[in-house]
């Protein structure tokens, strides 16, 4: 299973290797205001990519914030659990 996934990594790999080698030419992002960014079309599909996952997290750490202190809040609401594994004779029973 080991090697399979070492397979598969190394094709996904070799995929983005030839797309990358495959979009050499020079791409334009027109800006506003007139301003403008050429660079080779890889370099501005990552960038898009790299934008998209940076306007993700910063969208949801509002909601991971307020999950983890109300996840706090309950642990300190809840009272201590017995110890896990305790049996009947630890208990007197």
């Amino acid at each position: 299973m080991k090697y399979l996934m070492w397979l598969l990594k190394a094709a996904i790999f070799f995929t983005l290797f030839a797309f990358a080698l495959n979009n050499q030419q020079d791409a334009t992002v027109h800006f506003f205001f007139g301003t403008a960014w050429r660079a080779p079309l890889v370099l501005v599909v990552l960038a898009a990519f790299a934008g998209g996952l940076v306007v993700g997290v910063l969208g949801m750490v509002p909601r991971w914030w307020r999950h983890r202190s109300a996840a706090r809040r309950a642990q300190q609401a809840t009272p201590a659990a017995p110890a896990q594994g305790a049996t009947a004779r630890d208990h007197g029973i």
